[in-house]
């Protein structure tokens, strides 16, 4: 059984300024900086760690695998964000400004990309994370809090299986950051855990 964790990145410049981000590369603050070189620091064992192409992303896991000596990191940019489309670069004022009411009535700009989308890439890419790692081993993945929440809430899309807290592929989760929360997502063979340790 393969025990993958799916941790969000730490802040970046623009999550500093309220700046939606979509799939533009903003790079990590000092905070953000300091955010991964606390989880690294919390992290259990862990034989590979994976990243979207996103610099946030992959500076994290870039921190991470440096401090725990598992690396080199394995880039796939299937695990980046969704992307925003018109919304990117754009904090919550300016988009009620340039697109009102649009946030309230819960719709996307144009190119926005919607979930399944999403979830056709993220799902495939978890695949091959599968396939790499001969499904067995401990697995940390560097990817967004848009691509983990729109994983968790993917309904019949990703087969759920429920982890009970006590069960031993979720406590290596648990254990890999102090803080995570362990949600009973599985696909085919792979434990899903998400860590909270990183939050915006």
């Amino acid at each position: 059984m393969l025990n993958l964790l799916l941790a969000r990145h730490g802040q970046s410049e623009w999550n500093a300024v309220g700046r939606w981000q979509g799939q533009a590369d903003p790079p990590l603050s000092e905070l953000g900086r300091a955010q991964a070189r606390g989880a690294a620091n919390q992290a259990g064992a862990f034989d590979a760690i994976f990243a979207s192409d996103l610099e946030r992303a992959l500076h994290t896991a870039t921190i991470i695998s440096t401090t725990l000596g598992v690396g080199p990191v394995i880039v796939d940019p299937r695990l980046k964000e969704r992307d925003a489309g018109e919304f990117s670069g754009l904090t919550r004022a300016d988009i009620d400004a340039q697109f009102p009411g649009m946030l309230d009535r819960g719709e996307w700009p144009p190119g926005w990309e919607d979930d399944e989308a999403v979830l056709v890439r993220v799902l495939a890419a978890l695949d091959d994370i599968l396939t790499t790692t001969g499904g067995h081993g401990a697995t940390a993945t560097q990817t967004t809090s848009g691509t983990t929440r729109t994983y968790d809430t993917s309904g019949g899309t990703a087969p759920a299986t429920t982890c009970a807290s006590g069960s031993p592929s979720c406590t290596a989760s648990a254990r890999s950051f102090a803080a995570a929360t362990v949600s009973g997502s599985g696909r085919r063979g792979c434990t899903v855990g998400r860590s909270q340790l990183i939050t915006p």
